[in-house]
């Protein structure tokens, strides 16, 4: 019986909370200018840039491969600055029946305290979490 997991990493950034909230939040077709080794594009298939149940396809480095996803907006939280996201298809969905991941990010000093979290249910037994 599959069982979903949940993986949390915080990272400190030097940026503003609000400047690298809105990246994601609202300005996601920028990415691929700020880091081009990772994200190759990212296009807007459903919706606009900043609504919840918008849909975007991210094109991205895994490895040595270029991959793809496509993912909605299941959240968003101004106050908070927290946004949620649903994976809707994608290579990734081979290895997991579903993934879900969410940003927080909060002030603290000059710099930012960034909240990453990863909830997957594995595909099938055979897929390791190191994926």
């Amino acid at each position: 019986m599959a069982q979903i997991a949940k993986i949390e990493l915080q990272t400190e950034i030097k940026a503003p909370a609000e400047k690298f909230f809105n990246i994601f939040r609202s300005k996601a077709h920028i990415q691929p200018s700020i880091c081009p080794n990772l994200i190759k594009d990212v296009q807007l298939l459903k919706g606009d840039w900043e609504t919840v149940g918008s849909v975007k396809q991210w094109t991205y480095i895994a490895g040595n491969n270029i991959e793809t996803v496509s993912e909605t907006v299941e959240a968003i939280d101004n106050q908070n600055k927290s946004i949620s996201f649903k994976v809707l298809d994608g290579t990734i969905l081979d290895s997991f029946k579903n993934m879900k991941s969410s940003m927080q990010v909060s002030p603290k000093g000059d710099c930012s305290l960034v909240k990453w979290t990863i909830e997957y249910e594995n595909a099938n037994e055979d897929v390791s979490k190191s994926q």
